[in-house]
């Protein structure tokens, strides 16, 4: 027990510790990487033998994480948002079968772009499973929930989806923590088959056990302590704020309330209390960072012609993040820009850093496609998606994780030559193998680069699945080994690369290259502890 300065990443993970925690299951995406982290390099997790081995994808980690939860131990699921789609088909499915232990999990959305392809809000899935969801406004309230969290799981017997914005999850607070639980022994459900095999018949009967618990959720939330209602003296607006929304409305608002606020960071949302908000105030204006989730739900609830602002009539932007002064701006208040952007000063673009193998594997296929006019490459997920920009410009598509290689496909069995796909080692191991099985049980023209750099280097150089395995993997889905061809990617290996690139283009089949050297940052670091 103590006061600590954490990240609300950080909260998190040692709100599990405490809380009992037996296992972490994870792919890493920024912003929900530390969780993970912190409990891999926590001596207590390491004492206790908590398991924090990075899974392949966020599919797998879902899975043993509920595996985890049969066995009656407490799991923690970790992933940004994007990562819930690649586990949606398990996360849709776990809250049918419930749960045994405590499941929680976590998605860290990421509003802006700041690190991801688009900008979902994934409470939409969790009014699409039908679980209750928590959304911390403060990396107290994060630590507070998931501490007792696993408890609500297992009192309701479903997992419970904890989600974070980037700003919550990479700021720091202070945080007091609770005594440290021991962790639940092994203990199966003794009716497992009746509620774990979602056979068509048993599946319809837990849907229906499902809709039923509705109403049980509805009144943790009515009642839960984190759903406040705060009166104020001026009834002509109410506000209703969720998760990191609140903080920003305290900003703007350092005397007090003057409007009736309800603050909603347990859902499903409290329609009681929203409804006591509805009948007080002339207007409502509801700040939420992401979708207009609470908004939507509002609009469909009112029976009277309430006035509602938000994202959906202009009052706050539909994209990006939610910000102070945009909540002080839909307030009315006036906001002043302390620090102005002077006009000298410019974007500067993310690059490839000097050294990095993924810099020569660029050079090299370029020169080569520059010999094939209707040459099409299809890029993936990772520092390598840096290749779209100058001076490389290499990539035409970067769309989810492991569609470089399934484009290509799709590409080429639509007449383009050549076909290339350019995927990291980390991502082809993610979601990339299948779209190769496809590629050899079709025979597909198509050259596919897996630019090997030993790691996970995009969230900070994590293990990576595949790493020492690339060729054996490709070899045993079925890529003739002759096709399978590794390069050094460095300057005085140049001529070669691109001889063996030529080569395997004119190849009328499925050629796997693997340009493998070590991150540079990683090598970096190692050189560094290794001087220690």
């Amino acid at each position: 027990m103590g006061k600590h300065l954490f990240l609300g990443d950080e909260a998190i993970a040692q709100a599990a510790i405490d809380a009992g925690l037996s296992g972490v299951y994870a792919y890493p995406g920024t912003p929900s990487t530390e969780v993970t982290e912190y409990i891999q390099n926590s001596p207590v997790a390491r004492e206790r033998k908590i398991h924090c081995n990075w899974s392949a994808n966020e599919k797998t980690a879902m899975e043993a994480a509920l595996g985890m939860s049969y066995a009656g131990k407490r799991s923690l699921c970790c992933m940004k948002h994007v990562g819930l789609n690649v586990a949606a088909d398990c996360f849709m499915n776990a809250a049918m079968s419930g749960i045994n232990g405590g499941m929680i999990i976590l998605t860290a959305d990421d509003p802006s772009m700041h690190s991801s392809q688009n900008e979902q809000d994934n409470r939409m899935y969790g009014n699409f499973a039908m679980i209750p969801m928590l959304e911390p406004s403060s990396q107290q309230e994060a630590y507070d929930m998931v501490y007792h969290g696993f408890e609500l799981s297992e009192k309701l017997g479903y997992p419970i989806l904890l989600r974070v914005t980037t700003r919550m999850a990479h700021s720091r607070a202070g945080v007091e923590t609770q005594p440290m639980k021991e962790q639940l022994p092994m203990h199966c459900p003794e009716d497992g088959r009746q509620c774990f095999i979602l056979l068509p018949a048993l599946a319809r009967q837990r849907y229906k056990k499902l809709i039923a618990a509705q109403e049980i959720f509805m009144q943790e939330s009515e009642n839960s302590p984190y759903n406040v209602y705060f009166d104020g003296p001026d009834k002509s607006l109410g506000i209703i704020t969720t998760g990191i929304a609140y903080n920003y409305l305290s900003e703007n608002c350092p005397n007090g309330f003057k409007h009736p606020v309800l603050k909603i960071t347990q859902y499903p949302v409290p329609q009681e209390k929203l409804e006591r908000l509805v009948d007080a105030c002339d207007e409502i204006l509801v700040l939420e960072e992401g979708y207009p989730v609470v908004e939507q739900q509002l609009k469909g609830l009112l029976s009277k012609g309430l006035k509602v602002h938000g994202r959906l009539d202009g009052t706050l932007q539909r994209d990006g993040e939610l910000t102070p002064d945009a909540v002080g701006v839909a307030l009315g208040l006036e906001i002043t820009e302390y620090y102005a952007k002077p006009e000298v000063v410019e974007q500067r673009p993310p690059a490839l850093c000097q050294g990095c193998g993924h810099r020569d594997m660029y050079q090299a296929l370029n020169e080569v496609l520059a010999e094939y006019p209707t040459a099409k490459v299809f890029g993936d997920i990772g520092c390598y998606t840096l290749g779209a920009l100058p001076p490389f410009r290499a990539i035409d598509s970067c769309i989810d994780m492991g569609a470089s290689i399934t484009m290509a496909k799709g590409a080429s069995d639509a007449g383009v030559f050549p076909a290339v796909s350019v995927i990291g080692d980390s991502t082809f191991t993610h979601s990339g193998m299948t779209g190769l099985l496809d590629c050899v049980n079709e025979n597909t023209n198509i050259t596919i680069v897996i630019s090997d750099n030993e790691t996970t280097a995009m969230t900070g150089g994590q293990d990576s699945a595949g790493t020492g395995r690339l060729e054996s993997i490709c070899a045993g889905i079925g890529v003739d080994p002759a096709h399978i061809r590794v390069m050094i990617p460095l300057k005085k290996n140049y001529e070669e690369m691109k001889a063996i690139i030529r080569e395997e283009i004119e190849y009328k089949g499925v050629s796997v290259l693997i340009p493998r050297r070590e991150c540079i940052q990683t090598l970096t670091r190692k050189k560094k502890a290794n001087k220690k």
